[in-house]
């Protein structure tokens, strides 16, 4: 006798509440709950390597605008770029929806090369390899905000722990595949943390951004094999845009993980330890 399983059935509002045309999602949540658990993280590294807090307060804003506007450009020209290139004023819509991981990434690189010019004027490496730790969390809460949108899931299975997205009009379960990037994503974060505060290798340039960007990257390419297309020309693909995307991140974070291992001096990256003349 074939046995019934019995998948879970999602249908959980993606407002948490509305006034009038105003509405606060749990999206939008997850998001600032990443950034600010990630911004105590970085206060506790400032004070670790009695560096100036007040570098913070920019940097924060610098993490905030690179991460929204990378994401959302990512998304424009990776994924849907037949469409904006007709319809630009849609571009700045943000709330119709659409940010890519990949974009973000590289909006972040991008904006912490111009903090570390302007602002602590240290190699752009001493900051990135922090910035990553929290940002593995911020990966992990986003992607939680995908679960409570119903969006961004897997293909069809039979797996007990499958899910009916019912407010897609889903009548099949489903890959929960928002909590297998999540999850990936937190490992990664409790990786970084170890390496960060029980390692001298946070010392070395580049070796926390390539385990980052490994196992980031890696997790994405994987976990891509088992979700749904998010564009119609992924299609005809033989990996879709997420996986082509990731394949330069690991490949980059694979080179950080080597070169930082094969130089065995460490870089004085921070003031710890320093003697004042």
């Amino acid at each position: 006798m074939e046995q019934l399983i019995s998948f879970i059935h999602w249908n959980v509002n993606p407002e948490i509440f509305r006034f009038g045309s105003f509405a606060v999602r749990w999206y939008g949540l997850f998001f600032a709950v990443g950034f600010l658990i990630g911004y105590y993280q970085m206060v506790k590294m400032f004070r670790f390597e009695k560096l100036d807090e007040k570098w913070l307060d920019s940097l924060f804003i610098y993490l905030i605008v690179a991460t929204i506007i990378g994401a959302r450009l990512g998304h424009v020209f990776f994924y849907g770029w037949d469409f904006y290139s007709q319809h630009p004023g849609e571009i700045i819509k943000i709330w119709h929806g659409g940010l890519a991981s990949h974009g973000g990434a590289i909006g972040i690189f991008i904006a912490l090369i111009i903090w570390s010019k302007i602002v602590s004027k240290k190699s752009v490496w001493w900051i990135i390899d922090r910035v990553v730790v929290p940002t593995a969390l911020v990966a992990a809460m986003i992607r939680l905000g995908n679960l409570m949108n119903s969006e961004i899931y897997g293909v069809q299975t039979s797996l007990p722990w499958g899910v009916i997205f019912e407010r897609n009009h889903e009548v099949v379960a489903k890959h929960p595949t928002q909590i297998y990037e999540s999850l990936s994503y937190l490992f990664t974060f409790f990786v970084l943390l170890h390496f960060y505060w029980k390692t001298n290798v946070r010392n070395k340039k580049g070796f926390l951004t390539g385990v980052f960007f490994v196992l980031v990257f890696l997790s994405r390419f994987l976990i891509e094999f088992i979700k749904e297309d998010q564009e119609a020309f992924e299609a005809n693909m033989s990996l879709d845009m997420g996986q082509w995307l990731s394949i330069p991140f690991v490949l980059g974070g694979i080179w950080l993980i080597v070169r930082a291992v094969r130089n065995k001096a460490e870089v004085p990256l921070t003031n710890r330890g320093k003697r004042k003349k």
